[in-house]
């Protein structure tokens, strides 16, 4: 064992293009698994995933060594491909995305807000959700690159 100690955690929010409604009850569940799959080719850990049909939300570990955008641009590469072939020809990612670092204290809370997408999105709509998520982050943004 070396010297070097980490606990890096990443609330990992993206959307598909134009928050079209690709991500179908039916796929999900495959759509998450091979994020998860990708994730571990990467060499991060997939904590847990989930979603509703416009947005995932992911709870990785990563090493020290990971570039946070290059992990992203694989991931997103890979699932979208996946996707596009195997369930929605017209599916893609949206170029961005929203990415919060998480203490160890918080993960439990963080892994419970994800498995509770479903329930959650009854009552608020993925944007009102990434203001909250970006205001309690401290993170500012502009309003035309929420729409």
């Amino acid at each position: 064992m070396g010297s070097t100690f980490l606990s890096l955690h990443y609330h990992i929010v993206f959307s598909t293009k134009e928050r079209r409604p690709f991500i179908k009850p039916a796929w999900r569940s495959n759509l998450h698994e091979y994020l998860g799959g990708t994730i571990r080719g990467l060499g991060g850990i997939p904590e847990i995933i989930g979603g509703v049909e416009d947005h995932v939300h992911l709870l990785v570990g990563l090493r020290a060594t990971h570039c946070l955008a290059d992990f992203l641009r694989e991931l997103k590469k890979a699932s979208s491909t996946w996707a596009a072939k195997n369930h929605e020809k017209d599916f893609s990612w949206q170029d961005g995305y929203s990415a919060f670092t998480v203490s160890w204290s918080h993960l439990g809370a963080v892994s419970q807000y994800i498995a509770t997408q479903e329930e959650h999105h009854r009552e608020i709509d993925f944007i009102a959700e990434l203001r909250t998520l970006l205001e309690k982050n401290g993170v500012q943004y502009e309003e035309k690159y929420l729409l």
